[in-house]
């Protein structure tokens, strides 16, 4: 039972709050993937100390209409301790005055903090002698985000924070500025979506993209709008201490492109009075091709990517570096990349709404330039008793809006994310796994009609791709099982993957790297291992779930279908040179290297060809 509470606020300059009487279970806020979890917020008190300081600056940031800053916070305490953090609140006045949650009569607390911060580090991250000295300076990478911001110091640990001192509030210039770009490819070959996130609801301005061929007259389309509630969460933290409002959500959809043509572009916002609001960067993009037209065409693939900071704050198991090292190597070889599939878990938000526009931030050098195309995963979806088809509660109450509201992806209902795109020679095929995918299942006629629709002249190259493992995995877990894979994935899905020759099925989910053979019925159907040629009569599947998040280990067990592993962060890339022939490239992360490969020569005839379960009928 969720219940409102109206809470009594402190006449500081920042709001302390005193609650009634209440109780958030233990296990509401379980110690994931997701570093703010590890704050217990909810058993914050006061214990504020008049010779303790924190001291922010500068105070008003993206005077030159940055969207974001480098901060020094200046601290000081007189009985310090190495457990002693700072937290980063926006909005400034971090106790709101009214919070949602859990009641159990067992435990009672004042004050109540009911917001978490958006991230945090400890005191002595940079000086190790603070807890002798009781002073610090920390230099903290602050995103705009549509608020002001104040940092707050607390003692205590994660698990008992106590309550020091607080700063001063800074914020930016224009903090409803629109911002993080997010390119996506349409439900036609010839549109290209722009997403992006503002301050500005339509009642104060009319959101717009201006845009055109580059060196032509500029067009001007209009885009809508949505947001989420608070109510639209389906559970903790979501819908209580990891709620954060994500402001405005627009997308616009351009049109009627021409082929491999370059385009430029700006979000912008016209208001009431008439003058617009722009962002202050012109972004480009170059539009997809024809469906079936013979040219260079580029597809990055990865699951598990993971929001990261690059200030050293809120690092927990290790998940920074492989994320950056992901989303370095990307933005280092952009020209060479025209089109990503991030394949589910994408931010591990985790009900901490606040780092959904952090992740934005993060691949916006990436996600402007080219289309960034999500599937999702148990991390966005999963909520118990909320329709996803497992029921445990990663997704930390989300159920899958802010996924399904940040990101657009060209599905019929986008709260079922299945959905079909076509890129050149290319026909991807996503799944959603937190739904059912099992033969009668609405989502299993869908997968069967995007893999019988595609015209496999002009578009050779059928790919299917999911966040949890459908087809082969050696994971420790899955091996535990018995059963390689989530149960009843091949089975539901293998008939159609052999009916309709899909080349290469992806899948995250599993923090590794896996390759196998080309694989019908849990055997291999060709002995090569580099170079793959003839008939297509089965599906090399491919684990690439180790873009960001900590490692998965194997099982020790050696499957014959197994050809390649890797425990390591990366992500693949895929070239199609022409009809014939494809390059398929796995690359770490850590120095963007090739470390494991093969080619595709065939022709069409070999698509056409009759093979085991893969044959169409004949009248004789």
């Amino acid at each position: 039972m969720k219940i409102l509470y109206t809470i009594a606020i402190f006449s500081l300059s920042f709001y302390a709050v005193l609650a009634s009487p209440h109780v958030i279970k233990d296990d509401d806020y379980p110690i994931t993937e997701q570093p703010l979890s590890k704050i217990a917020i909810h058993r914050s008190v006061l214990a504020l100390h008049n010779e303790a300081s924190v001291k922010a600056s500068p105070t008003i940031l993206g005077l030159k209409g940055q969207d974001i800053e480098w901060v020094t916070v200046v601290l000081t305490h007189p009985k310090p301790s190495n457990d002693d953090w700072i937290g980063v609140f926006s909005p400034a006045r971090f106790n709101a005055s009214t919070c949602y949650y859990e009641t159990d009569d067992s435990m009672q607390q004042v004050p109540y903090i009911c917001t978490a911060p958006i991230k945090y580090a400890f005191a002595n991250y940079s000086n190790p002698g603070y807890a002798k000295t009781g002073k610090s300076t920390l230099k903290l990478q602050i995103i705009n985000q549509r608020a002001d911001f104040s940092f707050a110091l607390f003692s205590g640990g994660l698990s008992n924070p106590k309550l020091v001192a607080y700063s001063n509030f800074i914020s930016f210039a224009n903090p409803k500025a629109p911002l993080y770009p997010r390119l996506a490819l349409g439900k036609s070959w010839n549109e290209m979506t722009v997403t992006w996130t503002s301050g500005y609801n339509i009642n104060e301005a009319t959101p717009v993209v201006s845009w055109g061929v580059i060196g032509e007259r500029a067009m001007l389309s209009p885009a809508g709008t949505r947001t989420f509630h608070q109510n639209s969460m389906c559970d903790s933290p979501a819908r209580t201490v990891g709620w954060r409002d994500p402001g405005f959500i627009h997308t616009s959809f351009l049109n009627n492109l021409w082929p491999n043509t370059k385009y430029f572009y700006k979000m912008g916002h016209k208001l009431a009075n008439g003058t617009y609001i722009w962002s202050k960067k012109k972004y480009s993009f170059t539009s997809p091709p024809y469906p079936g037209q013979e040219s260079l065409q580029r597809v990055v693939i990865f699951g598990d990517l993971g929001k990261a900071e690059r200030d050293g704050s809120n690092e927990y198991m290790d998940y920074q570096p492989g994320s950056l090292n992901t989303t370095d190597q990307l933005i280092k070889d952009i020209n060479n990349i025209d089109a990503v599939f991030h394949i589910g878990d994408i931010v591990y938000s985790n009900g901490y709404i606040s780092q959904w526009v952090q992740f934005t931030l993060q691949v916006e050098p990436i996600a402007s330039v080219v289309p960034y195309m999500v599937a999702s995963g148990n991390h966005e979806r999963d909520v118990p008793g909320s329709g996803s088809f497992y029921d445990g509660n990663d997704s930390g109450g989300e159920c899958g809006v802010p996924a399904e509201t940040t990101f657009y992806v060209p599905a019929e209902n986008r709260a079922k994310f299945w959905y079909s795109a076509d890129y050149g020679m290319f026909r991807f095929c996503v799944a959603d796994t937190e739904h059912d995918w099992r033969e009668g299942s609405e989502q299993h006629a869908f997968i069967e009609k995007c893999l019988a629709s595609v015209d496999r002249k002009n578009q050779p190259w059928l790919i299917f791709a999911a966040h949890r493992v459908l087809g082969y995995s050696s994971d420790y877990y899955y091996a535990l099982a018995g059963s390689f894979a989530e149960p009843e994935g091949r089975e539901s899905l293998q008939k159609l993957w052999q009916k309709y020759k899909v080349d290469i099925a992806f899948y995250g989910h599993v923090h590794n790297y896996e390759r196998s053979c080309p694989v019908y019925e849990e055997q291999c159907v060709k002995s090569e291992k580099s170079h793959y040629s003839g008939t297509v009569n089965g599906t090399i599947h491919v684990v690439v779930g180790g873009a960001g998040a900590h490692l998965s280990k194997f099982s020790e067990i050696n499957t014959t279908w197994s050809l390649y592993k890797d425990l390591d962060h990366g992500f693949v890339k895929m070239t199609a040179f022409n009809q014939s022939s494809l390059l398929f490239e796995y690359k770490k992360s850590r120095d963007g290297k090739v470390y494991d490969s093969f080619t595709i020569s065939r022709d069409y005839k070999d698509v056409l060809a009759c093979v085991h379960d893969g044959c169409d009928p004949t009248l004789f």
